[in-house]
């Protein structure tokens, strides 16, 4: 069959609070997920003879630790179909920048092979899948903007005032690697912030009042331990409410103009890579899964 190419796209968690933790040591979260016009492209090719090939590996990422790979395994597995599909990747999300790159990789993946391979399964049925690749896999299979609670997992769509789509977000990535698993251990981590309602979000109008409210929890931890992150946090906050996506070590800002946006990219700091982007209503490949 003939290759075909697919977009995957990064996210921003415009707030991400903490709001207590589980007996299995995961821990309670309250995020709302906006997905972006930038991210990876992957070409995905059915093959007949049963391979998962991946077409251009990772440096230093084995295929069977590489989500997209691992996503079509998964699929296979509980399909107990038999086809194969070549993968290949052309990565523009920074790796390790809490955007989501690998899980939308992932996605995009389960997406796509659900219809190459005939399988059909419901939208609901490929997000379970995606959890057990990683907490963030489900969002991007959603494919909308997204309240989300429990760890991660448990998605509402809501909808953004128009203006938030007119926005410019400048997205800055210090070089440096921020692993997940040791900020959600470190002893400083703030677990227990009060739960906002979605109700609250909905009918406030998104007011000034509302956002006022929420931060992102992991920020501070993140900070005290990469100074880098907290530097680049600093200088974007000349220019309005920066915040850190995820567990970084991406930060961001949004700004109402691509001019500026351009400004602040090429004046960012050193160390740092960025790009600019706006938000998406819908995920590209949205009308590619069904309730």
């Amino acid at each position: 069959m003939h290759p075909t190419t697919f977009f995957a796209p990064c996210k921003l968690n415009l707030f991400l609070h903490i709001t207590g933790q589980l007996p299995n040591g995961y821990h309670r979260l309250q995020s709302l997920f906006l997905l972006l016009d930038h991210g990876d492209t992957l070409t995905i090719t059915q093959r007949d003879d049963g391979q998962i090939v991946h077409g251009n590996p990772l440096p230093g990422v084995p295929a069977e630790q590489d989500l997209a790979i691992r996503a079509a395994h998964a699929l296979r597995a509980v399909s107990g179909r038999r086809l194969g599909a070549e993968i290949t990747c052309e990565k523009r999300t920074p790796m390790g920048g809490g955007l989501g790159g690998g899980s939308s990789d992932a996605a995009t993946v389960l997406i796509v092979l659900n219809q190459l391979w005939g399988l059909h399964y419901p939208r609901q049925q490929l997000m379970q899948i995606g959890l057990t690749l990683g907490a963030d896999v489900p969002v991007f299979i959603f494919g909308q903007t997204a309240w989300a609670e429990g760890v991660g997992e448990q998605l509402t769509p809501v909808t953004l005032d128009a203006n938030m789509f007119e926005k410019y977000f400048v997205v800055l990535t210090p070089h440096v690697q921020v692993p997940t698993a040791q900020i959600f251990a470190h002893q400083a981590l703030t677990r227990d912030s009060k739960p906002l309602r979605i109700a609250d979000f909905s009918n406030g109008a998104q007011s000034s009042a509302f956002w006022q409210q929420t931060r992102n929890d992991m920020e501070a931890v993140v900070c005290s331990l990469y100074p880098a992150v907290a530097d680049t946090l600093d200088w974007l906050k000349q220019f309005g409410d920066a915040r850190m996506s995820g567990s970084g070590a991406s930060v961001f800002v949004s700004v109402d103009s691509v001019k500026k946006a351009d400004e602040l990219l090429k004046n960012r700091p050193e160390n740092t890579s960025g790009f600019r982007a706006k938000g998406l209503e819908y995920h590209p490949l949205f009308a590619m899964t069904s309730d």
